[in-house]
């Protein structure tokens, strides 16, 4: 690490990147993503980076919590069942009687 100008640990302890939360998801990109490439340059590997955790991790994941939807599909359903309570809300008026 040191020969590629790498340090071995990115916090100090009691900050975030000291947590389980943290080492857990560093965990899994280096699984699924690190171990599994290579790349020629410093750019490419920071743009799989870059990519993995905004277009797989964070948006298409399926996540129990979510019932076992990804956040997009969670999304998705959350806006479009608020646009059919909003239109339901909507009162049209009653027509009068001719006058």
């Amino acid at each position: 690490m040191a020969d590629n100008g790498v340090l071995p640990s990115m916090g100090s302890v009691g900050d975030s990147f000291d947590n389980a939360l943290m080492e857990n998801f560093w965990s899994t990109l280096k699984i699924e993503l690190v171990h599994r490439n290579s790349w020629r340059t410093r750019d490419e590997a920071e743009n799989a980076v870059f990519t993995y955790i905004d277009g797989w991790y964070n948006t298409r994941r399926i996540q129990k919590d979510l019932g076992w939807r990804s956040p997009d599909e969670y999304e998705k359903a959350w806006h479009t069942h608020q646009a059919q309570q909003a239109q339901a809300a909507i009162v049209q008026p009653e027509p009068t009687g001719a006058r």
